[in-house]
């Protein structure tokens, strides 16, 4: 018998949606596989989280293990408590669900609380198994779940740009990147699995947001370090400056300094209500190097020429 999910993600029953999924993240990048590559436990120990987040993330699936109906790996506790007293047809006495005691006006598919173990599509709602009239039959295996990791640049999360995975059976499918995207969030495929005599199972797709060579994210900004020339701080310029969706112009004020953070409002990474955060620039002064043409003719330039502000008496020396 599997472990209480709440135990095993560390959460109390009263947990939030919000708490579910915080403690998840944080347990699956501690335990992800590809970080923890010689400690087979830690893998076995990320499949049961995962399984645990799987189901306390279902509302229905959560209510029903609350509800004492399902265990935690989503097996039904006792399909046949309940006697028979009112036969199979969901009557006073009779346990509903079997002769077609979930029909559309309950909205609830079968399949979901059964978890697939008790079946037989249509046939099996109206017809008999074997001698128990109205008793439905086993149900076909689904086909085995897939786990896919999918590298995404940092601009292309930041621009939410649809991307192209190629599955298990060779097709390939354009994922459109959820709002609010970070890295480890998954997305599921509903029957995106292996294929199998009851159905294709489910794929879950795992993002992995990849460093950039300049752009780096902070929480929902991004900064970026821009190398600008002695002339261009001293005097001010217009600089091209990049983003994650393309160069634009950028106004250095005449005076900057090194370390100067310019702001870029709505060029950083998309939150999840649609808005996006700011780019931050931080001005780096690149002077010549010392034994090229341009740092003597910047030497002759100054010579003569001291500056006599104090700029560290601030620092007491």
């Amino acid at each position: 018998m599997a472990a209480d999910p709440y135990s095993i993600l560390g959460v109390s029953r009263g947990a939030s949606e919000k708490d579910i999924k915080s403690a998840y993240r944080k347990l699956a990048k501690e335990l992800h596989p590809d970080t923890n590559t010689n400690n087979p436990r830690a893998a076995e120990r990320f499949s049961e989280v995962t399984g645990a987040y799987d189901l306390l993330s279902d509302k229905t699936k959560r209510a029903q293990f609350d509800r004492g109906e399902i265990d935690a790996e989503g097996n039904p506790t006792n399909p046949f408590g309940g006697g028979y007293g009112g036969g199979f047809g969901g009557g006073p006495g009779g346990q509903r669900g079997f002769g077609g005691g979930f029909g559309a006006e309950d909205g609830i598919d079968l399949e979901d609380i059964f978890g697939g173990i008790f079946g037989g599509g249509a046939g099996g709602r109206g017809g008999g198994m074997g001698g128990m009239g109205g008793g439905r039959g086993r149900a076909a295996p689904r086909g085995a779940n897939v786990n896919y990791r999918l590298a995404v640049s940092l601009t292309d999360a930041a621009e939410l740009k649809p991307q192209r995975i190629t599955l298990s059976d060779g097709k390939t499918i354009d994922l459109k990147l959820p709002a609010g995207v970070e890295d480890g969030t998954q997305m599921r495929l509903a029957g995106k699995g292996e294929p199998g005599p009851g159905g294709a199972g489910d794929a879950t797709v795992t993002i992995q947001i990849q460093p950039h060579a300049f752009f780096k994210r902070d929480g929902d900004d991004l900064r970026l370090d821009l190398p600008v020339t002695l002339d261009e701080a001293v005097a001010g310029a217009r600089i091209k400056a990049p983003t994650a969706s393309g160069a634009v112009m950028l106004s250095v004020p005449a005076g900057a300094s090194s370390g100067k953070v310019l702001r870029l409002k709505g060029r950083g990474m998309t939150r999840k209500d649609g808005t996006r955060g700011d780019q931050l620039i931080t001005l780096q002064i690149v002077l010549p190097e010392a034994a090229s043409e341009a740092a003597a003719d910047l030497a002759r330039r100054l010579e003569g020429w001291q500056d006599t502000r104090d700029v560290r008496g601030k620092l007491g020396v």
